[in-house]
């Protein structure tokens, strides 16, 4: 990948899992020039990953930043650690999350009202609170050097809405909706709020399944990193308030065709212009 990002300083939240979304966003970013802070609640896995990307973009290039995302006084601390160790910020990618299975243990699906009040709000604080906390800690910054990019990982709108699924859809619903309502306030500030998602199952630790499952039919987190890179660069200017699928990427079409195949509005704003009188 081409080193266009030299100069630029992202942060992604969620990437020291060894199978991860985050941390393929994270590589393809320090593959094409970026620094990069790599934020995880585990500061070891955060550690390994950071010599990953070190050894893609030099001595210095990679910064492990520990922070749990639902406390806002660490997300602050997070930001101030990017700016300080890797000579400041301009790309937030939203990425840490937790499944319910990763708060109680359990291995099948629950209906909402057997999930605990606790695992509903641990994984709210994560998977909802946690973009908030972190997107409030690094605007500031990016407002003031009016360029700034901002990327969250939601979900398909299936996954959102579907039986069993409470409470990660619905926190990765309010990820949308925040994405969205972010992007409507830093319109025309040169900073910018867009989703990234998958497009599928991807083969990430959040999957769980039985050991005789093909993990080979699943998509491979690597395919947000073509994606991310290019929201990451000055070629997207002026694009906000989108949802980009990673999967439907196709970086050998034009760059027209490419988004009219894989880009849409963020949040499904059309299903509210519908029911308007």
């Amino acid at each position: 990948m081409a080193q266009m990002l030299t100069g630029r300083v992202a942060l992604v939240t969620g990437a020291g899992s060894p199978r991860g979304l985050g941390r393929a966003m994270a590589l393809a970013l320090a593959g094409a020039g970026a620094r990069v802070g790599i934020a995880d609640v585990d500061e070891a896995a955060a550690r390994t990953v950071a010599a990953e990307a070190e050894a893609l973009g030099g001595k210095g290039s990679a910064l492990a930043v520990r922070v749990d995302t639902s406390d806002p006084a660490q997300a602050h601390a997070a930001v101030d650690a990017a700016i300080a160790g890797l000579g400041g910020l301009h790309v937030l990618v939203n990425c840490a999350g937790i499944n319910p299975h990763t708060v109680h243990g359990a291995t099948e699906p629950l209906s909402y009202w057997k999930d605990a009040p606790a695992v509903w709000e641990r994984v709210l604080a994560v998977n909802l609170n946690g973009y908030f906390h972190m997107a409030h800690a690094a605007t500031p910054y990016l407002l003031a050097q009016g360029w700034g990019r901002i990327v969250s990982v939601t979900t398909s709108f299936d996954t959102m809405i579907r039986g069993e699924t409470s409470p990660y859809g619905p926190a990765k619903a309010g990820c949308e909706a925040l994405a969205s309502v972010m992007a409507a306030d830093l319109a025309g500030t040169g900073v910018t709020s867009n989703v990234l998602v998958p497009g599928g199952a991807t083969d990430t630790n959040m999957v769980k399944a039985p050991p005789e499952f093909d993990r080979s039919r699943l998509l491979r987190p690597e395919v947000m990193g073509e994606p991310v890179v290019w929201l990451a660069s000055d070629e997207a200017d002026g694009f906000n308030g989108q949802r980009i699928i990673g999967a439907a990427w196709d970086g050998r079409l034009g760059l027209e065709e490419r988004l009219a195949r894989c880009a849409a509005p963020a949040a499904w704003p059309q299903l509210g212009r519908r029911n308007r009188r």
